[in-house]
């Protein structure tokens, strides 16, 4: 199989980027009574972020849940989470996922101020508008329809790239209004940002228009590769109009074995043992959330149950298969724009530092040979240190 090329000349001399998901919620990135050889505890992450980079990963993100839900009991933190695992680590960039509404964007920023400064600018936000209605209500909070929830993500991340910019700044909004602010110390000046990175996910028309007038990157639910190209359309329509060119994030569970035969069997006893309550129980919440957009869209809007099974649509990216299969195929995604791979796994320490050794060596020689074929050569110099022979060039 083979996609035509439609990214530009930097992207394909820039290295892809990986992540995995922390899982700082138990129960696993998969709501299956199959066996998980991962752990929501600290001890367990610390050691699979170690793992991570040096096996060749750049990002981590951290899940943020309040409420127990869905297969998941109990669940840490994210943000506090996040500033462990910078304490833990050397290079791995820790990404919090946070829900406008129950921050406010001042306090935030103040936060990944200081949480950058502690590792050297490693701190980063993944914006979140919110879907489990009952963590809102439960505390007290307002709860906004969808699309009025990203009207007030929107001026959220204007608050925080203001203060982390600008002196004396001001903003004068629906929800928020900031009057001659400044933030002391600055953040952390790493060469090649203006400020510590913003992450933004969302599917919805609303979502996808917010992501592209202000995120730096754009996470996309797992999605097949016709689908990521239609999610990312709305970002971009809406980048073009501000001048923008947010990057590009695409979540995949993966299932690397040693034949295609047997990552398909893993696959489908994960299903046959998904937890039917729990799933059925997610399924209900974020269908009505996609159903509540105006025109229908939405995230996990045309999930199936299989789907929902790992619930940020996963399987949908199809990383299945053999190490050879799961490269090439994440290089069809980088064909039509993705830049990082956000990555899942069953067993995340075992599997984690496989993937580094197994994968992302054929990763970076099709990249290469990607590159050489459009006329360019991929940059070496941009490869994260390892530890694996060959899995930089």
């Amino acid at each position: 199989m083979s996609t035509t090329v439609n990214t530009t000349v930097a992207n394909l001399e820039t290295p892809l980027k990986f992540a995995y998901w922390v899982p700082n919620v138990s129960g696993g990135l998969v709501v299956s009574t199959i066996e998980q050889r991962t752990s929501w505890d600290f001890d367990y992450n610390k050691k699979l972020a170690r793992i991570a980079e040096n096996s060749g990963f750049e990002y981590a993100l951290t899940q943020t849940r309040y409420a127990a839900s869905y297969g998941a009991d109990k669940q840490h933190e994210a943000t506090s989470f996040s500033l462990a695992l910078l304490g833990a680590t050397e290079r791995l960039n820790i990404i919090s996922a946070v829900h406008p509404g129950m921050w406010h964007p001042g306090v935030l920023a103040k936060f990944i101020i200081t949480a950058g400064h502690i590792s050297g600018g490693r701190a980063a936000v993944n914006v979140v508008s919110g879907w489990l209605k009952d963590e809102f209500i439960n505390f007290g909070l307002e709860w906004l329809e969808h699309d009025e929830r990203y009207v007030r993500t929107e001026e959220f991340i204007n608050v925080l790239r203001g203060l982390w910019t600008e002196q004396n700044y001001s903003q004068s909004g629906k929800y928020y209004n900031i009057k001659d602010f400044t933030l002391n110390p600055a953040p952390v000046d790493v060469p090649g940002r203006p400020h510590p990175e913003i992450f933004f996910g969302g599917n919805s028309t609303a979502a996808q228009a917010a992501a592209g007038r202000t995120a730096d990157w754009y996470f996309s639910n797992g999605k097949d590769l016709e689908g990521f190209k239609d999610n990312i359309a709305g970002v971009r329509a809406a980048a073009a109009t501000v001048n923008r060119t947010p990057k590009f994030g695409l979540n995949g569970f993966v299932i690397a074995r040693g034949t295609e035969a047997e990552a398909r069997d893993t696959l489908r006893e994960i299903v046959e043992k998904a937890h039917r309550p729990a799933v059925e129980g997610f399924a209900a919440a974020v269908k009505e959330a996609g159903q509540s957009t105006r025109d229908g869209k939405g995230m996990w809007a045309d999930s199936t149950f299989e789907d929902l099974i790992q619930y940020n649509d996963g399987f949908k990216t199809g990383l299945i298969g053999t190490p050879e299969q799961i490269a090439e195929r994440i290089v069809e995604f980088k064909k039509i724009g993705v830049n990082l791979m956000l990555t899942a796994y069953l067993h995340f320490q075992e599997e984690v530092e496989a993937f580094g050794r197994d994968v992302l060596p054929i990763v970076r020689e099709l990249e290469a040979d990607l590159a050489r074929a459009n006329g360019t050569e991929l940059n070496t110099a941009l490869l994260p240190a390892t530890n694996f022979e060959g899995a930089a060039l």
